[in-house]
């Protein structure tokens, strides 16, 4: 038996219990998301609110369904996507640093709003202004125009060149490009824009609406539902192209796919949410290191449910009590997802010196 056959073995050890215990978590963290903030809410009073009860302070009705639950839900369905998105990556290229950001797809979202700061809100804070009035809605289709432009220059390029090691190759280079355009356009802009722009760039769960979670949520899950009528293929493909050639499986057609589906969840998420350092990179190794499987039967929910709950995790963080308001999200982010990967990475290296 090969290695990669070796590695593509099933192998559950309580695979089940473990995914029970991620579901467990998410409604945990999801809990602790609603009731802990600057403004100590008890779990009763939650209760009350989210069963159509009046609260007995007017005012954390508002705190509970305003702001804490429709973040909480951005933070779980964003964690799951970016966790899928970074997972299709790393099968489709087969590289474990592939992430959300190695296609330039969040650097597309990041030059969508830099054009929008500079050409269209001029003059100087009017960028602002513009976003509170609208709910940040001209960021969002800028951010969604900018990332989905990338996605289609890289699916006509996948589409005329075969190997992926090729397109990984230009999909860098298209990032880096695009990020070159963003830093000459924030070199031009007006100091209180590019303060707008560099806050958008830390990332947030809390600026989705309940009007805009209709429209983030199911994007998400179409995404989400791609990806896991893929889970067949991308097993094939752990095995080489060729190997899933043998076994009828058009690669073409699945790295196009697989590239759309990645590239959909990334600019929703990217375009809602900002860009989300490290949540799609991390999580796939957590969950093939958790369930101890390379099997996408087993590692595709094993990340879906990570996600959410690292997201969940991460955000809590950043709103815990004591702090000014809340922390960037990226920040948290990477703090957390950078010691896993290297944990990961000793931890892979240990084993196969043993």
């Amino acid at each position: 038996m090969t290695h990669a056959a070796a590695k593509y073995q099933i192998h559950p050890h309580n695979a089940v219990f473990k995914l029970l215990l991620l579901s467990l978590l998410i409604v945990i963290f999801f809990v602790l998301n609603i009731t802990i903030g600057s403004v100590m809410i008890p779990p009763g009073e939650i209760v009350r609110i989210l069963t159509g009860h009046a609260a007995t302070h007017p005012a954390w009705e508002g705190i509970v369904l305003s702001a804490r639950l429709p973040q909480a839900l951005t933070a779980m369905f964003a964690g799951a996507a970016l966790g899928v998105a970074g997972l299709i990556m790393q099968t489709l290229f087969r590289n474990p640093l592939a992430g959300p950001s190695v296609l330039g797809i969040s650097s597309g979202a990041s030059l969508g709003v830099a054009v929008m700061m500079l050409f269209i809100t001029m003059p100087a804070g009017k960028f602002i202004s513009i976003s509170h009035v609208t709910g940040n809605f001209g960021v969002v289709v800028a951010a969604f125009a900018g990332a989905f432009g990338v996605l289609l220059l890289i699916m006509a390029l996948a589409a005329r060149f075969r190997s992926p090691a090729t397109i990984l190759i230009i999909g860098i280079m298209i990032a880096y490009a695009v990020t070159a355009i963003v830093g000459i356009l924030q070199f031009y802009s007006l100091k209180e824009d590019l303060q707008a722009f560099v806050i958008w760039g830390l990332g947030s769960f809390a600026n989705v609406s309940w009007q805009q979670l209709a429209f983030f949520i199911p994007l998400l899950i179409i995404g989400i539902v791609l990806a896991l009528l893929m889970i067949k293929p991308l097993n094939a493909l752990l095995l080489g192209e060729n190997y899933a050639r043998n076994l009828g499986v058009n690669t073409r057609r699945i790295s196009l796919l697989a590239i759309f589906t990645s590239g959909l969840l990334i600019a929703v998420v990217t375009a809602y949410c900002g860009p989300i350092a490290f949540l799609g990179l991390a999580v796939p190794h957590f969950s093939r290191a958790l369930l101890r499987s390379s099997d996408h039967l087993l590692v595709m929910p094993g990340t879906l449910l990570s996600g959410m709950a690292l997201a969940l995790f991460c955000n809590l963080i950043a709103r815990l009590p004591g702090f000014d308001g809340a922390l960037p999200i990226n920040a948290i982010t990477s703090l957390i997802g950078a010691p896993v990967v290297v944990w990961i990475i000793l931890r892979r290296n240990q084993i196969s010196v043993s």
